[in-house]
């Protein structure tokens, strides 16, 4: 098993992304401490993963502060230390223009996606620090260009995507990886939250997108694939990679320890400004 005896936090483990990472390092063999805002799904996954590995949960909303403290007391409670740390939990927030929107709702993805990802981080490292390697593993999205309507939350993910990056050279010395995952466009409660804001807030195509998904006629991605990479980034196989951002479904990540030493020593699978030499021009 890739993860025998690591002990994991999954955040947004009520989530279908979350839950799926659940399942799969379950089975691997890692130790579970999973928190979400649903109480009965996390009581139900615990039900469920119980006979495979040792599940303990607390319900959290990481948005807010004081909720991620009493989460990460209940942490130092149950293991003395953290192999793995997977901050899943995320929301689209406001969806609208960025005129349509109204001001307060719209920092409620950076509050979620942004702010707890950073917290969570920061109290979790005491007890990733106590390991001779430990992984860190992040969520990006939004795609790879403008979403018009979704400001908030693509905000919120670039800005997670500078974090993992800066995090990773700050944490290097204690040999904690933190790569971010690429999910794809996953049939998640997200998509619900595109059809409650209605075509006129999210955008035709969007507003279409998200209704295909949800009645089961689009083309939506496995959140398997996140929980395998994830799976990936935990394990011995991805040692050496640090501060990028990996696809669950463009990139052939475990061809990565091949050319660990040219992904590590560029910007490939990071987020960057093109200048005009990187397209052949002298001005």
């Amino acid at each position: 098993m890739k993860l025998a005896n690591k002990t994991a936090l999954i955040t947004g483990a009520s989530g279908v992304i979350g839950s799926a990472i659940a399942r799969v390092f379950a089975k691997e063999g890692a130790a579970l401490i999973l928190s979400g805002q649903s109480n009965q799904k996390l009581l139900a996954l615990q039900s469920e993963l119980s006979a495979e590995t040792s599940v303990q949960i607390f319900p959290c909303d990481v948005g807010e502060l004081s909720q991620v403290e009493a989460l990460f007391n209940f942490v130092a409670g149950v293991t003395a230390k953290l192999d793995i740390v997977v901050t899943a939990a995320g929301t689209f927030g406001e969806i609208g223009s960025l005129e349509q929107c109204d001001a307060k709702r719209w920092t409620d993805a950076i509050a979620v996606n942004l702010f707890g990802t950073a917290w969570c981080i920061k109290y979790a490292l005491p007890l990733l620090k106590k390991n001779k390697s430990a992984s860190i593993i992040t969520f990006a999205g939004g795609g790879e260009g403008a979403m018009q309507n979704f400001s908030s939350y693509v905000s919120s993910k670039g800005a997670v995507l500078r974090l993992t990056e800066t995090l990773a050279q700050e944490l290097a010395s204690y040999k904690i990886s933190v790569n971010a995952i690429s999910p794809g466009l996953v049939n998640s409660g997200l998509m619900e939250d595109i059809v409650a804001a209605g075509v006129d807030r999210a955008g035709t195509k969007a507003y279409q997108q998200a209704l295909d998904e949800h009645s089961g006629q689009g083309e939506a991605v496995s959140p398997e694939k996140a929980a395998a990479l994830a799976v990936w980034l935990a394990s011995e196989a991805s040692r050496g990679l640090t501060g990028k951002n990996i696809s669950a479904i463009w990139d052939k990540y475990e061809d990565i320890p091949a050319h660990l030493k040219e992904i590590m020593s560029s910007d490939i699978y990071n987020s960057r400004r093109i200048k005009p030499k990187d397209r052949g021009y002298a001005w």
